[in-house]
């Protein structure tokens, strides 16, 4: 049952779980739009063009771009995969100073999404959890 992250399987399962908690999380407080450009995926053909959305309280990670984003990321396959499936900040700060990151945009807006404490919605780390289980 693990897909790869990002694979249309993956995908398919992520939405079907999103679907299941809707309403149910605490809103996020910031409102981002973020464009994500995903390089050297394992599968495909080497990039994938996503994005995070969270202008209606609530996370939404989905493929292609939003028209008139606050900033665009650039990420390679594991950072991405490190930040938004393990949820591993440091990862992408580290890839960050090691110049692995791309940023066009309000890098405020990344910021705010960051500071979210760990843990304190404990519906959103349940469907956290069962991204991880589902991820290869």
């Amino acid at each position: 049952m693990p897909y790869p992250f990002l694979s249309d399987e993956w995908l398919q399962e992520a939405r079907r779980i999103r679907a299941e908690y809707e309403g149910e999380s605490l809103a996020i407080p910031h409102a981002v739009r973020m464009n994500l450009v995903v390089t050297a995926v394992p599968f495909g053909d080497g990039d994938i063009d996503a994005h995070v959305d969270t202008s209606n309280g609530q996370l939404v990670l989905d493929t292609g771009h939003l028209e008139n984003p606050d900033l665009t990321v650039t990420v390679d396959y594991d950072t991405a995969k490190a930040i938004l499936v393990d949820g591993n900040p440091q990862a992408g700060m580290q890839a960050f100073m090691a110049g692995k990151v791309r940023v066009e945009g309000d890098m405020a807006k990344l910021m705010a999404l960051q500071a979210a404490p760990p843990g304190a919605d404990s519906r959103a780390a349940e469907m956290a959890n069962r991204l991880k289980e589902i991820t290869a």
